[in-house]
């Protein structure tokens, strides 16, 4: 098993994040994780900077971009700086497809069951009215373009991460996870698991292709375990 973390923040590309580079080489040794992907707001990596911060670690360091679109915020593997018009998912999908990539819906439901005025951003992302059921909720737009859905996020309450899972599962898409850390705190809490050795990008992709792998639970507490419907 290959445990990644697909959903991590840093100082270096998220203006948000207080995690370094070096607390999570620290953090990942801790707990036993094996590979991260920085899904960055802003980007900001490149190979010599991946090499410089984290070369002398044995974590396997894949970058990506987490956007903010209309229908919510996607992580584009493939993609590691802004390209215009990726606000639109059109266009994102057009983009990414262009660099051999893939796309993974990130906490889509993030608010979900929130009472008004606390679910107010649920209106932008194209949640006029809270659907009962998953098999409503699978209706919406967003989740035609993405390739993968973020079923576990570590920042989600269990409720809105069993109900993203409910939706995957009546979609037929297979389901990652990623703690969206931005501290030290929480990595590892939700991960992907894959049974290929992940070294780079290009990898990662042909695993997630091939869909061999499933989203996890609990590794910063060492109970790991796969994330399901039970």
């Amino acid at each position: 098993m290959f445990k990644i973390d697909l959903h991590v923040h840093t100082v270096r590309g998220s203006s948000d994040s207080g995690l370094s580079p070096v607390q999570l080489v620290g953090e990942a040794k801790r707990i036993g994780l094996d590979g991260v992907c920085l899904a960055e707001h802003g980007g900001g990596w490149n190979q010599s900077m991946i090499e410089k911060e984290f070369g002398s670690s044995s974590l396997t360091v894949v970058t990506a971009l987490e956007v903010s679109t209309e229908l919510g915020h996607v992580i584009a593997l493939g993609l590691n700086s802004h390209a215009a018009g990726i606000h639109k998912i059109d266009v994102l999908r057009r983009v990414v497809d262009d660099e051999g990539g893939l796309l993974i819906s990130a906490h889509p439901l993030r608010n979900f069951f929130n009472t008004p005025p606390y679910n107010v951003n649920l209106l932008y992302r194209g949640w006029k009215n809270a659907p009962m059921t998953a098999a409503e909720a699978s209706k919406h737009e967003l989740f035609s373009y993405v390739d993968f859905i973020e079923v576990t996020n570590g920042a989600n309450s269990d409720q809105e991460n069993r109900f993203t899972l409910e939706i995957a599962t009546v979609l037929g898409k297979l389901g990652t996870g990623g703690s969206d850390s931005h501290s030290v705190q929480g990595i590892g809490k939700s991960l992907t698991v894959f049974e290929d050795e992940i070294s780079d990008e290009r990898s990662l992709i042909e695993s997630m292709k091939a869909g061999r792998f499933f989203p996890a639970e609990g590794l910063n507490v060492g109970l790991l375990k796969h994330f399901d419907t039970d």
